[in-house]
């Protein structure tokens, strides 16, 4: 008989995806044992206060600076990171779990498949990772919507030519690093000599190579070109707290195209901006071959259900094997109202 034991979890960084974070691990049984958290308006509060989820958790916020204390002090076996996007950026976090044996996930983009971006750097946490039996992942709403969904509608279709996945999300239910990331606030001349100029690929470059090692597809060639989206009205943006004229960017369509040697194209759009007033969140993804399949999610709620995969993740974040593991490797995210570790003892 297979044991269940409760998921004891640290979470680094509290802003705003991190507080949907804390209220869905209360929820689902899971016991937050740390919280990590650069903003000193946080720092020393009670994660319960910070978060607004109407009773103290008896676990107050520290400082990056005691990180390793928070580690060393609990019996954490996961850490849920939620801080900032790049592997280089997530690398001393990533490193920081590995070396405590805590398996860890984050809803950082380029970790949902970073084998050709950061390979240097994912060899390193993979073997790190190994070496002290945990897992490290990338998950959040690209997992299912961009990922998982696709391969499973693909599943009833007879022969596949292409593939086209459009998201478009915004920026201000993500907060200032993503806005100013995707150019907004910038005059156009300013987003051309940066933003487009920019040798990091696009969050999608990862879906796409995400896409074509889930069906076994070699990739011949990938492109990548970021656009500027421009209003014809000021908009204003709550999380850069500025009005953004009429004219200046208001964020970036990145589109990167991925032809294979099996002959199937793979394009992916994000549309990441300051939304003006009657814009809302869109997917829409399409398969077009024998039959042609396209589906249409109006109005998805990104931030909870991008939280909501990574929290539904865990069990199988513990069960996978050690390493830098791809979720293409694992079963989509599987749903329970509470999460247990069904699969191995906390760890001593």
């Amino acid at each position: 008989m297979i044991k269940e034991h409760q998921i004891e979890a640290i979470l680094w960084g509290c802003g705003m995806m991190g507080q949907i974070v804390v209220r869905y691990l209360h929820e689902k049984g899971i016991k937050l044992v740390g919280v990590i958290d650069r903003n000193e308006s946080r720092v020393g509060k009670d994660v319960g206060e910070v978060c607004a989820i109407g009773q103290n958790l008896g676990v107050s916020v520290r400082p990056p600076e005691e990180a390793e204390q928070v580690f060393e002090e609990t019996q954490a076996n996961v850490c849920i990171i939620c801080t900032r996007s790049t592997i280089a950026d997530l690398y001393d976090l990533f490193e920081m779990a590995a070396r405590h044996g805590v398996n860890a996930i984050t809803i950082g983009e380029e970790a949902f498949y970073p084998h050709t971006t950061s390979p240097d750097r994912i060899q390193k946490l993979d073997r790190l990772a190994t070496e002290n039996n945990c897992t490290l992942t990338g998950s959040g709403f690209q997992d299912v919507f961009c990922g998982h969904l696709v391969a499973t509608i693909a599943g009833a279709a007879h022969r596949i030519d292409r593939i086209e996945v459009m998201t478009r999300y915004n920026l201000d239910d993500y907060g200032r690093s993503l806005a100013e990331h995707h150019g907004a606030g910038m005059t156009v001349e300013a987003f051309e000599q940066t933003v487009a100029t920019q040798d990091t690929p696009p969050f999608n470059w990862h879906v796409n190579e995400w896409l074509c090692a889930r069906f076994g597809w070699t990739i011949r060639t990938q492109k990548t070109a970021f656009v500027p989206t421009i209003e014809t009205e000021t908009v204003r943006s709550t999380c850069l707290e500025l009005d953004i004229p009429t004219g200046s960017v208001t964020g970036m369509r990145a589109i990167v195209t991925t032809e294979t040697q099996e002959g199937p194209v793979v394009e992916t759009q994000i549309v990441g901006k300051v939304y003006a007033p009657g814009e809302e969140d869109l997917h829409e993804c399409t398969i077009a071959g024998e039959p042609t399949i396209s589906l249409t999610l109006r109005q998805p709620a990104t931030p909870e259900l991008t939280c909501a995969t990574a929290v539904n993740r865990l069990p199988q974040l513990i069960a996978a094997p050690a390493g830098f593991q791809t979720t293409d490797r694992m079963p989509p995210p599987d749903y329970s109202p509470v999460a247990f570790d069904r699969t191995r003892p906390l760890r001593v």
